[in-house]
């Protein structure tokens, strides 16, 4: 039996795709959109300046719906890394305050903060997880550190999928007056963000892991302080609130409203604009509320596939919905790489853990050949 939505991507027969976590998954409409607009490119004359800055504002409305549905809350910025070195810049920090992040954190949630910590003499914390999850950590460092001035997390680790209670922690962070800045590259567009509740002050996530869309075209969400005091770090003059093309010599001219002051120079180019549109629009027509069920089906068939298998010790407690990690002990893990190769299975791999990231491309049965290929390489 194929997955219901299994046609709606573009995969070449016999690859079990679960890298979603990396790339996601290509749906046909994207491809299509972008060679579309890669035919249309051979004439630039025919798309106007009007036609572009329409599509720029379609993409910004439908990837606010991913966020907490305001467009003027969104820019469109290239990576991920590029939304965070907004954050630490306008974030205010000084000599003997901290920031703190997760031990092990994705680089482009630890770079920047590392940079901005040796200008302003700041120090960063890495907090070490606590148990099977990392909640109880975060908090007992919110509660511990009262020089802590910025908190920079994610949704789901980026190793193997277990989930932070931002609940709880955004509380504990207001409770505090700690800043809250969330990378969301590993959750938006599969898991909802509950902007209102968490009340961060800026969100950022890549376009092409849980969204869908192509690389090179992520979003920034900043808070309406920022929106209306933020600096960007580059100065762009679609960012401008000018149409004329006369930019003053005596003062910079002033933003467009909303976080259209953070607008890169150079992502919104029609191609990725295109691609982007389709991807978003897809994950709305299936309905934003409806995948952490769904995509949770898929890793609920690995976990309960890993039991029956006698492998319930690599399965990863407290993972998110959509995608998870399995524990393989050091010494078997270059007999399992061949293995999954061999079976036609793309997954990341790596610090012992075999990363399974499932879209919608694949069912139950798909995931219970991970769980039995597994089992063959540990027990081999």
């Amino acid at each position: 039996m194929t997955a219901p939505d299994a046609p709606l991507f573009d995969l070449p027969a016999g690859t079990v795709y679960l890298d979603t976590a990396a790339q996601g998954p290509r749906l046909r409409s994207v491809l299509a959109a972008g060679h579309g607009a890669l035919d249309a490119s051979s004439a630039p004359w025919r798309l106007g300046l009007e036609q572009w800055q329409a599509s720029i504002e379609r993409v910004r409305a439908l990837a606010a719906g991913c966020f907490d549905g305001d467009p003027e809350g969104v820019a469109l910025v290239p990576s991920a890394a590029y939304g965070l070195a907004i954050a630490a810049r306008n974030l205010p920090l000084a000599a003997g305050d901290a920031v703190a992040v997760l031990e092990g954190q994705f680089p482009s949630n630890l770079l920047c903060w590392q940079q901005r910590c040796l200008e302003t003499g700041a120090r960063l914390h890495a907090i070490p997880r606590n148990g099977p999850g990392w909640t109880d950590a975060v908090i007992e460092a919110l509660d511990r550190l009262p020089s802590l001035r910025v908190l920079s997390l994610p949704h789901a680790y980026w190793h193997d999928g277990r989930l932070l209670d931002l609940d709880a922690i955004s509380a504990r962070c207001h409770q505090k007056g700690v800043a809250l800045v969330l990378d969301l590259s590993q959750s938006l567009g599969a898991l909802p963000a509950d902007l209102v509740r968490w009340a961060p002050d800026f969100v950022v996530s890549v376009g092409h892991k849980w969204m869908l869309g192509p690389t090179g075209l992520a979003y920034l969400w900043a808070s309406p302080h920022w929106r209306a005091h933020g600096v960007s770090i580059e100065h762009h003059w679609t960012a401008r609130a000018v149409d004329d093309w006369r930019f003053p010599l005596d003062r910079p001219a002033p933003y467009r409203d909303g976080a259209r002051r953070f607008d890169a120079g150079g992502v919104a180019d029609p191609m990725r604009l295109s691609m982007a549109e389709a991807a978003l629009g897809q994950l709305h027509d299936w309905g934003m509320a409806s995948l952490p069920a769904r995509l949770g089906m898929r890793t609920r068939a690995l976990d309960t596939a890993l039991r029956d298998a006698g492998l319930e010790g690599c399965c990863m407690p407290g993972h998110a919905p959509h995608f998870t990690g399995v524990r393989v002990p050091p010494d078997r893990m270059t007999a399992v790489a061949p293995v999954l190769d061999a079976a036609g299975i793309v997954c990341t791999r790596r610090h012992g853990v075999v990363r399974i990231a499932p879209h919608l491309h694949v069912d139950e049965a798909a995931m219970r050949r991970v769980a039995d290929t597994l089992a063959a390489a540990l027990h081999a």
